[in-house]
Formats: C-alpha cells, structure tokens, sequence
C-alpha cells in the first residue's frame, strides 16, 4: 500500500498529463503524437467561441502550433489519430482502433436511444446509408439524402433526422469511420479505406482484454486514481472496471494507494515516476482538458470547483460563458472567461476570477498566457474588462491596450 499526500498526488497528475517537461522549440507531428499516445484521448467538442476545444490541451502543454499538423494526423493517410467515442467524442492513438472493437461490438448488438429505434425498425434505411457511404465516401451528414421513401409494411415517411441517426449508429457500430472533418462536419468513410492495412486487420482483443488495457492507459495517463476516475477516463461500466482492476492489482500492474484527504482507495501504475519536489509551470486549460474534465476530481485534486456555464442562463453565470481555469505552479490558481473576437483581432477576457488573495501574481501569469495565447490564435491584441475579482488587476498587467468597457 502506497501512501500519497494531496501535494504529492497534484504532481503526479500533472507528470502523468504531460506538464513537466520544458516546452520544445518547435511542436511538429512527432510532438503531437507522443502527447495523444500519453493522454490517451483527446476529447472533441463544437463550441468554437475561442478555439475547437481539442486544439486547446497540445497547446497548454506544447506550446504554439499549427492547428492543421494535428488536423493531418486524423485526416491524411498514413494517420496516427481516429475519432471515436472515447471520453465523448475522442480523438484516440491509432492502436486503440482495435482495442475499440467491444464498444462497437456492444453498440452493434445493443443500440440504445435513438439509434435503437432506427436500428431495429428502419434496416432498410440503415442499409441504404451505408450503400451511400460505400459508394460516395468520404461523405458529409448534410449529403445524405435517402429521398422520402415509405417505411416497409409502416405508414409515414423516413425524414432527414432518422438518416442522420442512422450515420450515428453505423458510425457507434464501428461500420463507417470518420475520414476527416471540413468545418467540423464528420466526413464519414468505410474503416478498410480510412484505418491502415495493419491496424485494421489486426485481431481485436477480447472485452476483458480491452477493458485491461484501457484501465491500464488511464492509470499511466491520470498518475494517482480512484476507481471512479478510471472508470470515467474512457466511460467504462462500473461492473467492468471494478473486474479490471482486480486483475490488474493481482498482476501487479496497479499498485493500491491511500491520498490524504481522498476518501476512497486509490491506484497508482507500477511504472508510475515518483513526483518530484516542485513543479513550476503555467497553462490555461480547456474546460475539456482531460486533467480537470471530471469535475469531482478536480475539486477532490485541485480544490477548485469547475462547472461548465455555457447552457447557464448569462445572469445566472458565475464565471462567464467559456471559462479557462490557469494552472500555475502545481494547483489551479485562477480562470478567465475568453472569446476570441476574429473580425476585430482581438482576444477578449471578459471576465476573470482568482482562487484566494493571490490578485497580484495571477494577474500576472494570466497576461503572460493571454499574449501567449494570442500570438498563437494570431490575434494582434489582448483586451481585458473589469470584471470578476480579478479582472482590475489583469487589466493593470496589460499596459499599453485599450481596454473596453463592459458591455
């Protein structure tokens, strides 16, 4: 049994996710590889008020890139990414595509929501996408078009939603693959033609093999875990992963671990580095981050509360619309509310808010990662409202810009 203070379990999060080591000079495909093969997932989502969320956690890591380099490792042969349902909708290491195969299998066998009534009572429609697909691929959602054509044997009429449900289906099922994304709309293919050759006629692993594998990857990608945190990292069934990490312990490849403060065992991979005594570093992180993208941990972790606001009513909102937490040194020190204003060149920080009585040196690492950040989105100004317990101070920590009142 190890046993882990708070303090040391923060670090070895942040080793684990890829924030110790110096930021390279130069972040090409290789460097973009490594961190999704170390993360594990990257999770995707649409809201594009700032940046596409998956861009966000190479760059709080690496350091400035170009978008597009992590776009080709997905989108362009030979690729080294995939998009599936990993965390949410993922971007994966090429390797797991096999190791996904219970999940599509599970999905093939046992649609659910929606998708289970397009499914069981719409085969005809079903088989008529994927003939489309086949046929047209590389193909968009909104190219779909199946005609209206009566349900076999049932009155009404096959609408647009129910072709889409059922991309989604044969996309869950494993039977279409994304080939790439144009304007973040899935272009979807048939897997012979988007995996290569060698992944795709690789033998899958079976459920038990896959879950041990997965469960293994979330252990080396989270540091120091409970069983709910490694559940969650690929959104595992609890009977599953409880099987998993009994296996996993018994092999020795989990070690059990009590974290001051936790009040649930914990587990910590074999080959887990030890942390090291200090950690010094600064990031903004996407509210997706797979650091802080469970909320409960992160509070139990980092002591700070994440919620996402975007569906909040605005008077309702506490920090804003798109919030970034910051990282600062080992713990989450403060967070911004940002919009990236492209018609004006601006990256606006609309609201900004510090964990305790730090103001001056949160003021201070937040302006140095919104210029960061700025360059990065190639946004030739930072502009800062007064607004939140930090956003005075923030505004004093850029000089020289005009700061707009709020509005």
């Amino acid at each position: 049994m190890i046993s882990v203070s708070l303090a040391e379990a923060r670090r070895m999060a942040l080793v684990a996710q890829g924030f110790v080591e110096p930021r390279p000079a130069r972040v090409g495909a290789r460097e973009l590889v490594a961190l999704v093969d170390r993360l594990g997932v990257v999770q995707i989502d649409s809201v594009n008020v700032l940046v596409r969320s998956h861009y966000l956690p190479a760059f709080s890591r690496l350091g400035g890139y170009e978008p597009a380099a992590l776009d080709a490792l997905s989108h362009e042969a030979p690729r080294t990414l995939f998009e599936y349902w990993g965390h949410e909708a993922s971007l994966l290491p090429i390797e797991l595509f096999p190791t996904m195969h219970w999940r599509m299998e599970l999905a093939h066998r046992h649609a659910w929501g929606r998708m289970k009534r397009v499914a069981r009572y719409q085969k005809q429609l079903v088989a008529d996408v994927l003939a489309m697909v086949s046929e047209r691929g590389p193909i968009a959602a909104s190219d779909v078009e199946v005609g209206k054509r009566r349900k076999p044997g049932r009155g009404g009429w096959w609408g647009w939603s129910d072709a889409k449900t059922a991309l989604e289906w044969l996309f869950w099922s494993g039977q279409i693959t994304s080939a790439r994304r144009s304007n973040f709309e899935r272009l979807y293919d048939l897997p012979a033609r988007v995996i290569p050759p060698a992944i795709f006629a690789r033998r899958p692993p079976t459920p038990a093999e896959a879950h041990e594998q997965l469960v293994e990857r979330s252990a080396r990608a989270l540091g120091v875990a409970t069983e709910v945190d490694l559940r969650d990292y690929y959104r595992l069934a609890v009977k599953d992963t409880r099987a998993t990490i009994g296996t996993l312990v018994e092999r020795g490849v989990l070690l059990p671990a009590t974290v001051e403060s936790w009040p649930k065992p914990a587990f910590v991979h074999r080959d887990a580095p030890p942390p090291p005594p200090v950690i010094e570093t600064t990031a903004l992180l996407s509210p997706f981050d797979s650091l802080i993208w469970m909320r409960e941990r992160t509070e139990r972790l980092f002591g700070m509360r994440v919620r996402l606001e975007i569906y909040t009513p605005a008077h309702k909102r506490v920090h804003g619309y798109y919030v970034l937490p910051m990282l600062a040194g080992e713990t989450l020190v403060a967070r911004v509310d940002l919009k990236a204003d492209r018609e004006a060149r601006v990256l606006r920080a609309q609201a900004a808010h510090v964990e305790g009585r730090a103001k001056s040196a949160a003021a201070k690492a937040m302006a140095r990662e919104l210029v960061r950040m700025a360059a990065w989105l190639a946004l030739p100004r930072v502009e800062a409202i007064d607004r939140g317990n930090l956003g005075s101070s923030l505004k004093r920590e850029l000089p020289g810009i005009r700061f707009p009142g709020a509005t």
